[in-house]
């Protein structure tokens, strides 16, 4: 067959070669719905396709390059010009996210082996921060590393909802861990909202927030010793760099624990970048 004219059918091999692309592939890619073949001979089963195809294939393999799943690639290619950009914008996001907290972790693990955790301790600027009363409401549970991001999203959500009914948010979310988290021990978590009006708060969990196990407690004023970190440093296990750096500064100034260590959420986390400044992790101090 010519292949030179777009109208005209071109046998498998003609059109991988044209595309750049395996016989092999392009079969995947028909079975996943990706590429589907302009034709197919229904007595020996041969594929066809057309030369105006070929942009579509090429399309396909340079997402794959991206090592891009294929179920996202079937998202991009089936999507306009527009809300593909869009999902490949989502995607790259999602990558980068990934490689900064990879980073991170590198850089933690670096510092383990090497026996240098004091000069990465060093990296993290810890100060005090004096806290006053609050009232929050909140929600507790038993929770391993693994889970803990999904929780603390959902909970904080919920709770920053209820919180309307409660006078408004007063101060950022935070999570407090009454034992500890890890790919072992669960915990337990608690998310805390802190909220402008107790009596409503009360009422809140005694009408709606025991679904979620709910509660409204009174948060007592307390200095902090903290250090700023960024979103790609909260994943576990590089967040706990952050945690050893400020037990290590509290020790260092001659102060005592004074409570569960924190995570406090001060910043969009949606909209925020993985370089950018998200979360304080604390320990109240005296």
């Amino acid at each position: 067959m010519d292949d030179a004219r777009d109208d005209e059918l071109l046998t498998i091999g003609a059109f991988a070669a044209r595309a750049r692309l395996s016989a092999k592939a392009l079969r995947l890619y028909d079975r996943l719905g990706l590429l589907a073949p302009a034709h197919v001979d229904g007595t020996t089963g041969y594929r066809y396709y057309r030369a105006e195809q070929t942009e579509r294939a090429r399309l396909v393999a340079l997402l794959r390059q991206l090592d891009m799943p294929l179920a996202r690639v079937a998202e991009v290619v089936r999507a306009d010009g527009v809300e593909a950009a869009g999902l490949l914008d989502a995607y790259w996001a999602g990558i980068e996210a990934r490689v900064a907290g990879q980073r991170t972790l590198t850089d933690y693990l670096r510092a383990r082996l090497s026996g240098r955790s004091s000069e990465m301790y060093g990296k993290f600027v810890v100060e005090t921060v004096d806290v006053p009363e609050q009232v929050v409401i909140s929600e507790t549970r038993h929770t391993l590393a693994d889970e803990l991001p999904t929780w603390i999203g959902a909970s904080l959500t919920r709770l920053e909802e209820a919180a309307r009914d409660c006078g408004g948010v007063t101060a950022p979310p935070f999570v407090v861990y009454h034992a500890e988290v890890s790919t072992e021990s669960d915990g337990p978590a608690e998310s805390c909202v802190p909220v402008a009006d107790e009596a409503a708060a009360r009422s809140w969990v005694e009408g709606r927030g025991r679904a979620w196990q709910s509660q409204v407690r009174v948060e007592p004023a307390r200095r902090l010793a903290r250090t700023r970190i960024t979103k790609a440093q909260v994943a576990h296990p590089q967040i706990l760099a952050a945690f050893e750096a400020v037990e290590e500064w509290v020790a260092a100034q001659g102060l005592t624990v004074a409570g569960p260590c924190r995570e406090v959420y001060f910043a969009d986390w949606e909209a925020a970048g993985p370089e950018d400044p998200v979360c304080d992790v604390a320990f109240p101090v005296r």
